[in-house]
């Protein structure tokens, strides 16, 4: 089955993950239709309406839902080999297992394939006949339609699983010649390797992504719009760091009495409207006024770096600002409100792209970096 994400479900304030596929569901008539069937982390599944596992096997049972298309013919049956074979038919029980393993990959549990391979390599480390008998169950617990996936082997799919948990001298899958003593050795070593690929390549990747943060850095910093009736408060605080502040900013050979007055006039595409924005007698008006002006025709292209000049010279000309910003350490920081579009801010709806927090992120690096002194080449 192709499931596509992410979506969500909003429960109680609550974010709940999901994923979605096509199926088929009966009307009354008994023709069938296709339709989504969304499944989510907290069990919940979603066709035509809400049900949870128990549900969508009485649904199954019952051909409301079908996994394929109920009047096309069957798929032709692939030949069978030990070394070789198809997926298999996509049964509703083996859907029905498909689905549960989703629900626990989006609740961030162990999926069966993570377990069949917690189970080899329990079995790689005590070679018990315990832990080969629990390694079968963890393969037999996979959907039987995903098996062959399992070790992500195109060539040999499942093969050096199946051969380890067939016992001597029994056929290979029911199939290929008896197991011997050397096959089970060969699965071994296959797995022996590929345990060494994998620690080489996070060995690799820790070098690679040796910038990484070693930890959790700060809470993240809300910048939140606030408006204040008696005036700007005097002892200063995080509200400086957003853009209607009044802090005078020379910029592009003029000077603006705030970030906003300077992004708006710089938009515009006649000077007399420039002029009125810079003008504005607060930073709300020069956004209103410049908002309803005509805009330059390049100002989607080069409006990301105008507003990061403006950031720029805005804390580099004002350090008590700049130190206020500084303050805020390594966290992220969201920049919300709804006077500005969802491009610049954390938008709760998710179409916020907070490009204002971001730059404020690089501004903040930016200071930091302008008080490093570095080795010369001499």
């Amino acid at each position: 089955m192709t499931w596509r994400g992410p979506t969500h479900r909003t429960v109680d304030g609550e974010r709940i993950d999901g994923v979605w596929c096509h199926v088929w569901r009966r009307h009354w008539r008994g023709e069938y239709s296709v339709d989504d069937l969304f499944v989510y982390a907290d069990g919940a599944v979603l066709c035509e309406k809400l049900t949870d596992l128990a549900g969508l096997e009485r649904m199954l049972d019952s051909g409301l839902i079908a996994v394929t298309d109920p009047t096309a013919p069957g798929p032709e049956e692939q030949p069978r080999t030990w070394r070789s074979r198809s997926s298999g038919p996509l049964t509703p029980r083996n859907f029905l297992l498909e689905v549960a393993d989703r629900v626990e990959e989006l609740a961030g549990r162990p999926t069966t394939v993570q377990r069949c391979w917690e189970a080899i390599s329990r079995f790689g480390e005590e070679r018990s006949e315990a832990n080969r008998e629990l390694l079968r169950e963890a393969y037999l617990a996979i959907p039987a339609h995903l098996r062959i996936f399992v070790l992500g082997d195109m060539d040999l799919q499942d093969r050096p699983l199946r051969m380890l948990l067939t016992d001597l001298g029994e056929p290979v899958g029911g199939d290929g010649p008896p197991a011997t003593t050397e096959m089970h050795e060969w699965a071994l070593e296959y797995f022996r390797k590929g345990d060494e690929g994998v620690a080489r390549s996070r060995e690799r990747r820790s070098a690679l992504h040796a910038d990484d943060p070693a930890g959790a850095g700060r809470p993240p910093v809300v910048l939140r719009d606030v408006v204040y009736p008696q005036g700007w408060p005097e002892r200063l605080g995080d509200f400086v760091l957003r853009n209607d502040y009044p802090a005078r900013i020379r910029f592009a050979g003029d000077v603006h009495p705030s970030v906003l007055h300077g992004y708006w006039a710089l938009s515009t595409a006649e000077d007399t409207d420039r002029v009125r924005v810079r003008n504005a007698p607060t930073a709300r008006e020069a956004h209103e006024l410049g908002g309803r002006a005509a805009r330059r025709d390049d100002w989607p292209a080069v409006r990301l770096a105008v507003m990061a000049g403006l950031l720029r010279a805005k804390f580099t000309q004002h350090p008590d600002l700049a130190q206020i910003l500084l303050a805020t350490g390594d966290a992220a920081i969201s920049y919300t409100g709804g006077w500005e579009s969802p491009y610049w801010t954390d938008a709760f709806d998710d179409r916020g792209r907070n490009w204002m927090g971001r730059l404020l992120e690089l501004t903040r690096a930016e200071l930091l970096t302008d008080r490093l002194s570095w080795p010369t080449a001499e």
